[in-house]
């Protein structure tokens, strides 16, 4: 039976939506269907798995802690969204615009980000594990110990990005611009960066052992005590790069 649901704003706690549902997803449904702007909605904690929210306009909303796996969130509108410990595992993000975004914490594991917007946001311990982030837009963010193995990168643009102890082991990185990324300690094994440009990357002590650097671009790279054994370097350009400690 509908019921009356009120959906508040983070500051003023003023409705920022109110109608009669079955439940709060239907809601929010009807509500993005309709093109209701739902910026600064409170809705931290809540249940919206499987919600279908393609096109939502959610900029600064507070999504932290709520639960969103499996939901469709293409091409939404989640600027300077809070999403922290939120679930968004096998989530649809495509295309999605989350330019600094808070997602620390984040489950995000086979999520798919596929062209999303990711400049500039706070990624920090995020689990992206088998997500596809391909030719996403990842410029600038902080992904600091967050967990990217086995992760779909081709052609995303990841530089000036910080991701000290992230693990990218067996990720698909061809193509990828990571020029100054940031990536002391990484765990990069496995990885496939044929072709990446990897210019004035920062890789002291990573862990590249086993990798295809093939065609890739470290041009003044640091990459002091890496672990290069077993990689792939055919055609790998090394001018400048600093290879004091690397094991090879």
């Amino acid at each position: 039976m509908p019921q009356k649901i009120r959906i508040k704003g983070i500051a003023t706690k003023d409705d920022v939506f109110t109608g009669e549902a079955e439940s709060l997803i239907a809601l929010l449904e009807a509500a993005v269907k309709a093109g209701i702007d739902l910026t600064f909605a409170a809705l931290d904690g809540t249940d919206l798995s499987c919600a279908n929210m393609s096109n939502a306009k959610l900029n600064s909303a507070d999504l932290s802690e709520a639960k969103l796996s499996r939901a469709k969130l293409d091409h939404a509108h989640l600027t300077v969204v809070k999403m922290d410990r939120s679930d968004l595992s096998n989530a649809d993000l495509s295309y999605a615009g989350l330019i600094g975004s808070r997602l620390a914490g984040a489950k995000l594991v086979e999520a798919i980000l596929r062209g999303a917007i990711l400049s500039g946001a706070n990624l920090c311990g995020a689990d992206l594990s088998k997500a596809d982030l391909s030719r996403a837009d990842l410029s600038k963010a902080t992904l600091s110990g967050a967990n990217l193995s086995e992760a779909l990168l081709p052609f995303a643009n990841i530089s000036g990005t910080s991701l000290l102890g992230a693990k990218l082991n067996k990720a698909a990185l061809s193509a990828t611009e990571l020029s100054r990324a940031d990536l002391p300690g990484a765990q990069l094994a496995g990885a496939n960066l044929t072709g990446a440009n990897l210019t004035g990357v920062n890789l002291p002590g990573a862990d590249l052992s086993g990798a295809n650097l093939a065609a890739a671009n470290l041009q003044g790279a640091d990459l002091t005590d890496a672990d290069l054994s077993g990689a792939d370097l055919d055609g790998t350009n090394l001018n400048g790069a600093n290879l004091n400690g690397a094991r090879r």
